[in-house]
């Protein structure tokens, strides 16, 4: 009876990766190619909306580097619009312009891809529920956060 619980168990445990969101691999911007003008777009506030507009989600992707990317500064109360938000340490920009948020295991927990003139949140269903706009804004992050 026990063996067949620890079987289980591990069984359980060697599964349990498996559910999480496997990113393609992207190779990061080489910044230093990039026009300064574009790559200093990228920097500033940025806002997570659904697609109603009332759940919001504001951030600031920051120059400064950070273990795992760059700094990133996620205003409070995130976590309640988007439950994600509270496990992102720090950000990364890759190739076509995407950006990653990723955690303090420096593992990539959302993806904002731009296939078109807007941004396309991609990760774990529940992740990424209710996340309709990645919009670079204007003002401080925290303002009109819900």
């Amino acid at each position: 009876m026990r063996r067949g619980f620890l079987l289980i168990a591990l069984t359980a445990g060697l599964i349990g990766p498996a559910f999480g969101f496997d990113f393609e691999p992207v190779k990061p911007m080489d910044v230093k190619a990039v026009n300064p003008a574009l790559l200093s777009d990228i920097y500033g506030a940025w806002e997570i909306r659904d697609n109603s507009g009332k759940r919001r989600c504001r951030i600031e992707l920051r120059k400064d580097s950070a273990i795992g990317g760059n700094q990133v500064a996620v205003a409070p109360g995130c976590d309640k619009a988007f439950p994600a938000m509270g496990d992102i340490a720090a950000w990364r920009l890759l190739q076509n312009w995407t950006i990653d948020l990723v955690d303090p295991l420096r593992k990539t927990r959302l993806r904002f891809e731009t296939p078109d003139d807007r941004y396309v949140a991609l990760g774990a269903p529940g992740d990424i529920a209710g996340m309709d706009n990645f919009l670079k804004i204007r003002g401080k992050p925290g303002a009109g956060q819900k």
